[in-house]
């Protein structure tokens, strides 16, 4: 954006963020700030800006139609620049999505997941005791199963064996 084409000094809402208002020189945001006005005092500035805008509109000298606008800028001027403007607000809009997106991968990274404050060191030993127990309690049916079936087939070799 051109330098003519920059806002006029004023008071504006702080780019840095925050509800304050920083005073633009017309080139450069200065230290200065303000808080922001009340619903009175906007209401009365209101009030004052449209008594200057009819003051003004009853002394400029009227245009004919197509001789340009109120700042006597072409159709074509005009357009350039809101095209300048829309440019300008796009690649505002890109950065400012750009910061925001990495700030919240770094602040996501930062941030513990909540599964961990809710699981303790305890919980996950007895769940791997757990583990064991079951993994123990079947091998010791398994273990049952063939010493039963091995000591019937023993019992029943001794009983034939003392028959003959």
């Amino acid at each position: 954006m051109k330098v003519a084409d920059a806002p006029r000094p004023g008071w504006y809402p702080d780019p840095v963020g925050g509800v304050r208002l920083r005073w633009w020189d017309g080139t450069d945001w200065s230290d200065d700030y303000r808080s922001r006005p009340s619903v009175g005092q906007l209401l009365l500035a209101e009030k004052a800006w449209q008594a200057t805008q009819a003051a003004q509109r009853l002394t400029e000298p009227r245009l004919p139609p197509g001789a340009g606008g109120v700042s006597g800028l072409s159709h074509a001027d005009t357009a350039e620049i809101i095209s300048q403007v829309r440019q300008a607000a796009r690649l505002e809009a890109e950065r400012a999505a750009d910061l925001f997106s990495q700030r919240a991968r770094t602040a996501t990274r930062e941030i513990q997941p909540l599964i961990t404050e809710y699981t303790s060191k305890i919980l996950r030993w007895i769940r791997i005791g757990a583990v064991i127990v079951v993994v123990l309690l079947v091998g010791w049916i398994l273990f049952q199963v063939i010493a039963q079936v091995s000591f019937f087939e023993w019992l029943g070799d001794r009983i034939d064996n003392l028959s003959d």
